[in-house]
């Protein structure tokens, strides 16, 4: 398992979340691994960004966290669902990318179980979703996806071959005029 090392994170959130369609998220609970293939990211950035945390102010600490560590673990409540991203900027920016969607590859019965659902493609496709099928919740907050001991991390994975969507980000009521929302194209597990 090669966990993407935190040189990958050090680059601008778009480039980021672009590159990290195609990647393996692991959710390790106890000695059980979930994990799922990155299908759908948003890139997000700081001040200059009218979606991003950091110009809403709110709450506090992602604002602190989007000018954090690249590779950290960035958790936040929307409408009462947990939303993961992974800190990812440049030097002295701020930035991070949200982790939309993923295809569930391994502990599908155990990702049913966590979200109460049986239809397989109502499992991970959306960021409220894959949380619950995950048991994302902010306690994972600070953690590091690019350490294999860590409760939560993103290797490469074998090559798959896909072709990149992109489009406006979901649900910002302002945005930057580029889109920053990328999605593995045909994707089932892509959100609607």
């Amino acid at each position: 398992m090669e966990v993407l090392p935190k040189k990958f994170y050090e680059r601008d959130p778009a480039k980021v979340a672009k590159d990290l369609l195609g990647k393996l998220l692991v959710r390790k609970i106890n000695q059980t691994q979930l994990i799922g293939r990155i299908v759908e990211t948003e890139a997000y950035y700081g001040k200059e960004d009218p979606a991003s945390r950091a110009v809403l102010g709110r709450p506090k600490y992602c604002v602190k966290f989007l000018y954090d560590v690249p590779g950290k673990v960035l958790i936040y409540n929307v409408h009462k669902y947990w939303l993961f991203n992974v800190v990812a900027h440049q030097p002295k920016k701020a930035g991070a990318v949200l982790i939309r969607a993923i295809e569930p590859i391994k502990g599908i019965e155990i990702m049913k179980r966590f979200r109460k659902v049986k239809n397989l493609k109502e499992l991970t496709n959306g960021p409220g979703k894959l949380t619950q099928a995950l048991q994302i919740t902010k306690e994972l907050n600070g953690s590091f996806v690019t350490q294999s001991n860590s409760p939560i991390f993103i290797i490469k994975g074998k090559k798959v071959n896909f072709k990149i969507s992109k489009s406006k980000r979901i649900g910002v009521s302002k945005d930057l005029p580029q889109k920053l929302r990328f999605f593995i194209l045909g994707n089932e597990w892509v959100s609607k």
